[in-house]
C-alpha cells in the first residue's frame, strides 16, 4: 500500500466511523498526499455512497439467511 493510499483509507475510515469529526487537517492531509479538490470530493462521495447502500442493505436484511 502506498503512503497516498494509506492517507485516503484513514480518511475513509474516519468518514465511516463519524463524519462529524472530519476536520480541516484531515482535508489538508489528503491534499499533502497529492489529492486535489476533485479527488477529495470523489473519495468522499464514493465512501458515503457505499456507507449508505450498506446501511440500507443491512436494514433490509440483504444477504442474511
Amino acid at each position: 500500500m502506498t503512503a497516498q493510499e494509506r492517507v485516503m483509507l484513514d480518511y475513509v475510515v474516519q468518514l465511516t466511523k463519524d463524519a462529524t469529526r472530519i476536520r480541516k487537517a484531515d482535508i489538508e492531509g489528503l491534499r499533502a498526499a497529492g489529492f486535489d479538490d476533485r479527488g477529495i470530493l470523489q473519495i468522499t462521495m464514493i465512501a458515503a455512497w457505499f456507507n449508505s447502500i450498506n446501511r440500507v442493505a443491512d436494514a433490509l436484511g440483504v444477504g442474511r439467511d
